[in-house]
């Protein structure tokens, strides 16, 4: 690798796609959940960052500690961070909004993927802050559901999402990358983009696709 490859090179060059496309060579054929997350507020920007998770359960009874944990997550971030929020698909409550937004941000938090519902939509396009999520909610988290764990390995759509995990999200999806083939993925997927813009290039200029699948083994 000529060049150290920043979190900004990922968001700029990469795709979930192309992600996907080195996972299966590497031998991970299934690290996205297969879960319709829909990108809220920040349509078409790529969102890169490491995982924070969030593991939540939902309840039914007056809670003693409201919010503890949630915010206990939210302080903790570090910069680059990306709050998972593993809720189920419950969409009891909008679990995620524009004030955890702000303070989040504040830490260094680059965005969310929450595996149910949020709220304050506008208000957190309005901040360009990234949120992925199943759908929206107006109704507030407060004895509704609750974080019962942080900085632990969550589930979503069959995939296990690890603290620190590289994670990726766009408009095509959802993929998680593992530690043990991080370097790997990474250096094929940077590789590959930029013979991509050769393929393209060629067949802008009339080559056939067949004529750039034999010269490229790329399509």
């Amino acid at each position: 690798m000529e060049k150290t490859i920043t979190l900004d090179d990922l968001r700029r060059e990469l795709s979930v796609a192309l992600i996907c496309d080195t996972l299966d060579a590497e031998g991970y054929p299934r690290q996205d959940p297969r879960i319709e997350f829909r990108p809220l507020t920040v349509p078409g920007r790529m969102l890169v960052g490491r995982c924070k998770t969030t593991l939540w359960a939902d309840m039914a009874h007056p809670d003693p500690k409201p919010y503890a944990l949630e915010l206990k997550a939210v302080d903790s971030c570090q910069p680059d961070d990306v709050i998972i929020c593993a809720a189920h698909g419950s969409m009891r409550s909008g679990i995620w909004g524009e004030l955890l937004s702000n303070a989040a941000r504040n830490r260094g938090c680059v965005g969310v993927i929450v595996d149910g519902a949020v709220r304050d939509v506008a208000k957190m396009r309005a901040m360009n802050f990234a949120v992925f999520a199943l759908g929206v909610c107006p109704y507030d988290s407060l004895n509704r559901q609750r974080v019962i764990d942080v900085d632990v390995p969550v589930e979503m759509g069959g995939v296990t999402f690890h603290p620190g995990e590289l994670v990726f999200a766009d408009e095509d999806g959802i993929v998680v990358v593992p530690r043990a083939v991080e370097s790997a993925v990474l250096l094929r997927a940077w590789n590959k983009v930029h013979a991509e813009n050769l393929v393209r290039d060629s067949i802008v200029a009339g080559m056939s696709a067949t004529e750039v699948f034999a010269k490229y083994q790329i399509l």
